[in-house]
């Protein structure tokens, strides 16, 4: 399996897991067996995790309170990290947001789904083939498959997470380590208030919407089997596929229009 099995001296290391589907993939990893760094800005809520997954599953939890949108807070993350004396084998780049807003949130979004992301992997890919073992999961989302007028910039985060995933599975063929990227769409999460989408849930369609859970489980199966990609939900994958084919002159107009009606 693609998917590292648990081991003592090893860890699976979750950003954004404080919520939403970091915290449903960190709680699929520990019902597996696996031992945990869980990372956010919120250390209550992690703190909150970490024990009850302690508790149910019997596996390690530390939590690591930090903005990983910050190069010096990745920096401390990696010492602390470092410090529990155990190897990355899983990486989760999970932590993000989205939605639109002045100069300076569009800058921390591209900082934090992009070059934190890339950080993070740069970081620890190398030694998990040096060991000839370990797993990656990218959180994309659908949103990487076309571009979205109105909500241009997180789009384009997620389609640079997409292809630097896609492009580093093939680069990681016969090293014994996978990347996978994982393409939901709507989740009831916390996201969408934070990027501004209140109204999301009465303009989407029900069938479209996932749970956390289902996702974090896709995720994680997906990884076992060492998949490139994964689109959790069988009309997202049909949309996934739209967007990527419709003609930009009929699918911008469209999704700019939708995006008007979700805010």
């Amino acid at each position: 399996m693609a998917l590292p099995g648990p081991s003592d001296s090893a860890t699976a290391l979750v950003t954004g897991a404080s919520s939403g589907i970091g915290e449903a993939i960190a709680r699929e990893l520990a019902a597996r067996g696996h031992g945990l760094t869980l990372v956010a800005r919120r250390e209550q809520r992690l703190r909150a995790l970490a024990d009850e997954l302690v508790s149910l599953h019997g596996v390690r939890a530390e939590v690591i309170a930090a903005d990983l949108s910050s190069a010096s807070a990745r920096e401390e993350v990696a010492d602390l990290v470092r410090s529990l004396g155990v190897e990355v084998e899983v990486l989760v780049n999970n932590a993000g947001f989205g939605g639109t807003g002045d100069r300076e949130r569009l800058l921390a979004m591209v900082e934090l789904n992009c070059v934190a992301l890339l950080d993070l992997q740069a970081r620890y890919l190398p030694r998990m083939v040096e060991r000839g073992r370990g797993a990656v999961i990218n959180m994309a989302s659908t949103a990487a498959f076309q571009p979205l007028p109105g909500t241009a910039t997180y789009a384009a985060t997620k389609a640079f997470v997409l292809s630097l995933s896609e492009a580093m599975h093939e680069e990681l063929k016969g090293t014994g380590v996978t990347l996978t990227a994982v393409c939901p769409g709507p989740v009831k999460t916390e996201f969408m208030g934070a990027a501004g989408l209140d109204q999301a849930e009465e303009q989407v369609p029900g069938l479209f919407w996932m749970s956390a859970e289902d996702v974090a489980k896709a995720a994680v199966d997906a990884a076992e089997k060492g998949k490139r990609a994964v689109v959790p939900g069988l009309l997202n994958r049909a949309g996934a596929i739209t967007g990527q084919h419709t003609p930009r002159t009929l699918a911008l107009p469209l999704a700019k229009r939708v995006w008007r009606q979700a805010v």
